[in-house]
């Protein structure tokens, strides 16, 4: 796991979570958050008055927007990808300093332009310390997010509860516009838009033959939901990390944050046809004995921690 920092954090609603790490894998921005900036570009009337860093020296800028071009060039024209991550949640109110809170492992997978897929796998947490060393097992039905976008609906399966929530989306989220969200880069970047609404520094990469790459919010819905985000990218433009900051984020009274890892990263690999991509992780219905719930789609909220496990 790479290190970045000794404290970050934040912990929010994980479908939201989920959305931002599919738009980072495909760049084409994160699914289903937050509402698009103005459409001339400028930052709303909620917008920072003042940047949180530094302003960038003439010759910092260029090599910035030369990373940014040459990530762009890389990383669009993604038409289906799939990959696996790995995210530690790291929490001082759960776990010792230095000790993750629990670890997820699973599978992410996208199908231009609006069909996604974040599942988690497997969930350890923190059970306490023995002879010095931490101590993980699995929670009594805690099984993690699970939930899948076909382009009509967002279905998310509460696997716990054995229930499914179809959210049915409006016609002005469908297709590309499902992407209109807080955080439009990773693999389908687009430059421009990322210097309109984001205050974005290049910073020392802790490995070798990568760059780290740190983006501020500048609208203030967006950063209701996050205050910073770290990405590291490997000399060919591919993300390999991501960590993301808690709101409220301070290194002794709020000292959590998620750190994400993908390996196994496909793009483009469409084997027998998209056809079949689409029918690999869209499930016809759940299972029979699961209760099915229908709505409207709603935008996801700030969401209070309920699956933080008490430290032992």
């Amino acid at each position: 796991m790479v290190k970045l920092c000794q404290s970050n954090g934040f912990f929010c609603n994980r479908r939201l979570i989920a959305g931002l790490l599919i738009g980072c894998l495909t760049g084409s921005s994160a699914l289903l958050a937050q509402q698009p900036p103005a459409a001339n570009g400028q930052a709303s009337a909620t917008a920072a008055a003042q940047p949180p860093i530094p302003a960038l020296a003439p010759e910092e800028q260029a090599k910035l927007d030369q990373l940014l071009l040459s990530w762009q060039t890389q990383s669009q024209g993604t038409k289906t990808l799939e990959c696996k991550f790995e995210r530690w949640h790291f929490d001082l109110l759960a776990a010792p300093a230095g000790v993750h809170a629990h670890k997820a492992t699973g599978e992410i997978k996208y199908a231009n332009p609006d069909k996604g897929l974040f599942r988690v796998d497997s969930l350890m947490y923190y059970k306490g310390m023995k002879d010095g060393k931490p101590q993980y097992g699995p929670q009594n039905n805690k099984y993690g997010e699970y939930w899948v976008c076909n382009g009509v609906e967002l279905i998310e399966y509460d696997r716990e509860e054995k229930q499914c929530n179809v959210q049915s989306l409006p016609a002005d989220m469908q297709g590309q516009q499902i992407f209109n969200s807080p955080l439009p880069f990773v693999f389908n970047l687009d430059a421009t838009k990322i210097k309109q609404r984001y205050w974005v520094t290049l910073k020392e990469s802790p490995k070798p033959n990568t760059f780290l790459i740190e983006a501020w919010p500048k609208l203030q819905e967006d950063r209701a939901q996050y205050k910073m985000v770290q990405v590291v990218l490997s000399n060919n433009f591919e993300p390999e990390v991501l960590i993301m900051y808690a709101p409220n984020f301070h290194a002794k009274l709020a000292p959590q944050w998620d750190h994400y890892e993908f390996s196994d990263v496909k793009r483009n690999a469409l084997g027998a046809g998209i056809s079949q991509f689409f029918n690999n992780f869209i499930p016809k219905k759940p299972p029979s004995d699961w209760k099915i719930t229908r709505q409207n789609f709603t935008a996801p909220q700030m969401a209070e921690r309920t699956d933080a496990p008490t430290r032992q």
